[in-house]
């Protein structure tokens, strides 16, 4: 029989032995989600925590529900409680750069998704190629259009690196038919339907000639096209998103919307988890990880209904 001591050694052993998987169990993955009310931010969040799951992380998710405040609180709560890796979605532009600062400072990699924190970049940056996706956007809607019209943008929260970059593209895409003018801008806070609803409602009123209305993100989108319901105007009225949320595809697919870009938003999060696990293991990961997204129309929504990237 083994003694005390024998038992303690074989223990040990073991331990050694294990898989890497066991090894991660003790591991713990901080999750800042801007807000979790956004689809697309609901989507990072099961594919992190499903893909942290399978490889034995412990993924503590916490919502800042757009709020900047609140996530410095919730990021510090997290660094308290030893998490080995953060990975960071900023609630908006304002303070983004504290909770990275924060991490450093406890020595925790910082994984920054979707958006960038202006003067205190993550370790690495796992996001959409925005600019070029909407430039295809931007494009596309200049063929259906025949190059002329009024356009308007609801942008997303200002200032944040989608909002930016898809301005960028949009408005670079649009070069291609100087016949098509954007003559209305607004910006939202939380990238909602509920104020794409009334932003349009109310650019539509003051124009009613607009025939392009580019959301910034399928919420938006979804909730300008009810908007073009209800004024119900004799023009065709283009209404393009971005995301590829299920909820927009769907939309796409039925009519609602005609064109998103789906963005490759389920192998963001595995990038993410995949990042954290080279970073607390001490090693370097490419500093900017761009993923493509595909201009989608009725023509190909059903693939992405059926396998979401």
């Amino acid at each position: 029989m083994f003694n005390l001591k024998q038992l303690i050694v074989a223990a040990g052993v073991a331990a050694m032995l294990a898989s890497p998987a066991a090894y991660a169990q003790e591991k713990k993955i901080g999750l800042a989600v801007a807000n979790l009310q956004a689809e697309f931010f609901n989507m990072i969040k099961q594919s992190v925590e499903a893909y942290g799951k399978e490889k034995g992380y412990k993924v503590i998710t916490v919502d800042a529900k757009g709020d900047a405040t609140t996530q410095v609180n919730q990021i510090q709560d997290l660094i308290t409680q030893k998490i080995d890796a953060l990975i960071y979605i900023p609630a908006g532009a304002t303070a983004a750069a504290v909770p990275v600062k924060a991490a450093r400072a406890a020595g925790i990699p910082v994984i920054n998704v979707d958006r960038q924190a202006d003067g205190a970049p993550g370790d690495t940056f796992i996001r959409g190629e925005s600019i070029m996706a909407t430039k295809d956007l931007g494009e596309w809607v200049c063929e259906k259009t025949g190059g002329k019209g009024n356009a308007v943008i609801i942008h997303g929260q200002r200032g944040t690196t989608p909002e930016v970059d898809r301005t960028k593209g949009f408005k670079a895409g649009l070069e291609k038919c100087p016949g098509v003018k954007v003559t209305q801008e607004q910006w939202t806070e939380r990238w909602s339907a509920d104020e794409g609803v009334k932003i349009a409602q109310d650019m539509l009123q003051r124009d009613p000639s607009i025939n392009v209305i580019f959301g910034q993100a399928d919420g938006i989108a979804l909730g300008a096209s009810q908007a073009v319901k209800l004024a119900k105007l004799p023009q065709k009225i283009w209404v393009l998103g971005y995301d590829g949320d299920v909820g927009g595809l769907k939309a796409v697919q039925s009519g609602s919307l005609d064109a998103t870009a789906t963005q490759q938003t389920f192998a963001m999060g595995r990038m993410a988890v995949d990042a954290a696990t080279s970073l607390i293991a001490g090693k370097s990961v490419t500093k900017d990880q761009p993923t493509e997204a595909q201009v989608t129309t009725k023509a190909n929504v059903e693939q992405f209904l059926k396998a979401h990237p």
